[in-house]
């Protein structure tokens, strides 16, 4: 009774939404097999979440193919209970507007996180320290803090220690640096970012050739490398905030930090 009453419900706030998170660009709603994953995605995440109760936990999506960079997640958000919604599960993350240099902070439920045309449908749910999530729940129920560590223009490939730039995987880097580093209060990207490497955070290492960056700075708003230290550019060593990198910080910072794959199935019939 519970899932039905569920997927009714989601049901009607997705048909009642004008704007599909991640999908400024296009009038059109997602077509009736990404609209029935995206549910799949979003039941299959609400049972874990459901099982394991975090107070808040990391979501992750497979939002682009990135395994040509061996990496599998692309996109990260928080979850949590919003009271402000009856208490359903919310997602809590940064979009970029339709390949611009522009972002914005997102505050959705579970189907629209997934309906973003991921390349597929999987997720995964980190859960970090008791602390940890009681701070970040803190956090996540004040706007001005999180505006706070927003920076102005988005940059998909983002160098992790400059505030020139943010991606959406930065945003949540530097909101849980703000949660981890305890007693010192964190209110601004630049000591977001230097607590950070006190702490020995490793982005990601990406390869791009001269030819793929050129391409990506002339034909793309949103991709920009001029804030990656000059010698590891041209060397073609591009340093990001991935899903992969956080994961890893919180799994070393945090041992006691727990992660759930989720693989979406098929939906329950409506009755």
């Amino acid at each position: 009774m519970r899932s039905n009453q569920w997927l009714l419900g989601l049901i009607a706030s997705l048909l009642m939404s004008h704007v599909w998170a991640g999908r400024a660009c296009q009038d059109a709603p997602p077509n009736a097999e990404a609209f029935r994953q995206a549910m799949a995605a979003g039941y299959a995440s609400m049972q874990q979440l459901d099982e394991i109760k975090p107070k808040v936990a990391l979501i992750a999506r497979v939002g682009q193919d990135l395994s040509a960079y061996n990496l599998r997640f692309s996109h990260l958000g928080f979850v949590w209970r919003d009271p402000g919604a009856q208490g359903q599960w919310r997602v809590m993350h940064l979009l970029n507007q339709c390949g611009t240099v522009q972002s914005d902070l997102w505050r959705e439920g579970l189907a629209n996180f997934f309906m973003d045309d991921p390349f597929a449908y999987d997720s995964l749910i980190i859960v970090p320290s008791i602390a940890v999530q009681d701070k970040l729940q803190s956090w996540l129920s004040e706007q001005s803090k999180m505006e706070q560590l927003h920076g102005n223009k988005y940059n998909m490939l983002a160098y992790p220690f400059s505030t020139r730039y943010q991606n959406s995987n930065q945003w949540v880097l530097e909101g849980l640096a703000s949660a981890m580093s305890r007693d010192l209060d964190i209110r601004s990207r630049a000591q977001a970012q230097q607590w950070l490497k006190l702490m020995n955070y490793q982005p990601s290492e990406l390869k791009i050739n001269t030819f793929k960056r050129l391409g990506g700075r002339v034909f793309r708003a949103n991709i920009a490398f001029d804030d990656h230290p000059t010698d590891r550019r041209m060397a073609g060593k591009i340093d990001t905030v991935t899903v992969d990198s956080i994961v890893n910080f919180v799994q070393q910072a945090l041992p006691e930090s727990r992660s759930y794959l989720v693989v979406a199935k098929k939906l329950p019939e409506l009755r």
